[in-house]
């Protein structure tokens, strides 16, 4: 199956591009960087600040998250869904597509082992 803006719910998360756009603790808004780990309950975002990288622990319930697709994963119409950055020079590869943390909190292996043509059976 392949990764597009109406599946990414059901895909592995991990090494993909995120940024925390709303929360119920404003001190998470604006965390952005790539996904380490994903628990049921959490995302670890590899978040760059001056230079250092740190690891930090991001809940998904009350947490709406953009995600970045790129390359073939995303969708050149810019469909149902996605929305470009304006003012960001982007080019014509790159989606951005919000997902409410509440979408994901599922056992992540669950979420693709029982449905669509996967290959974690």
């Amino acid at each position: 199956m392949a990764l597009t803006p109406e599946t990414l719910p059901r895909h592995e998360l991990n090494g993909l591009y995120v940024e925390v756009v709303d929360a119920a603790n404003p001190d998470l808004v604006g965390i952005a960087g790539r996904i380490v780990i994903e628990t049921m309950q959490t995302l670890h975002v590899e978040d760059r600040v001056d230079g250092d990288s740190r690891v930090r622990q991001v809940p998904k319930q009350g947490t709406v998250f953009e995600f970045r697709l790129t390359d073939e994963t995303a969708d050149p119409a810019k469909g149902s869904g996605t929305t470009s950055k304006p003012g960001i020079p982007t080019g014509d590869d790159v989606a951005y597509v919000t997902v409410d943390g509440v979408r994901l909190l599922s056992r992540p292996a669950l979420r693709t082992e029982t449905t669509g043509d996967s290959k974690w059976r």
